[in-house]
């Protein structure tokens, strides 16, 4: 083993993970859009990230110990928490929770919407990254509505990404 060897602290280590799962994920895409074109890629790719994101939060739940989740702020404290695990500082969002039973999600760059860029298909691109989401929400049996309703790239779009989720915790 070289001598000047420095283990990665738990943090770097993470990023580099974040990195790599997503660089894989571009790959996956890219690959499937050669093979397939945009629209059958954005069919696989919505499944693959369904499919993807409903074991991702399940495995999430019971590495950290979480049951039902019953209450809003259960519901805060968890997704912090899976949010802090499934994400890197790359990803450059933000979220809030302004009053009981809201959370407010922007982002004013997007790592996915540069990479459709790159690719030529921005104008086609459906995000798969409010469809976590909203994956995870659905497999964790909370009730929520979230606007707007975006099949396309709202980066594309709009500049900028954002989301308003209301759910209905009676706690």
């Amino acid at each position: 083993m070289n001598a000047d060897f420095i283990p990665l602290e738990k943090n770097e280590l993470k990023e580099l993970l974040n990195k790599n799962w997503m660089t894989h994920d571009a790959m996956w895409f890219y690959n499937c859009l050669q093979e397939f074109g945009i629209e059958k890629t954005n069919k696989i790719n919505k499944a693959a990230v369904r499919d993807m994101a409903a074991i991702e939060i399940k495995r999430i739940q019971k590495a950290v110990g979480v049951g039902q989740i019953n209450t809003f702020d259960e519901f805060k404290s968890f997704f912090d928490t899976a949010m802090e695990i499934a994400t890197g500082k790359f990803m450059k969002y933000k979220y809030s929770t302004p009053t009981h039973n809201l959370m407010q999600a922007q982002w004013d760059s997007c790592f996915a919407y540069e990479g459709m860029k790159a690719l030529g298909v921005a104008d086609r691109y459906e995000c798969g990254i409010s469809l976590r989401i909203d994956t995870w929400l659905t497999t964790l049996g909370i009730k929520f509505e979230v606007e707007p309703k975006v099949t396309g790239c709202m980066m594309h779009t709009d500049g900028k990404c954002f989301f308003e989720y209301r759910f209905f915790f009676d706690k």
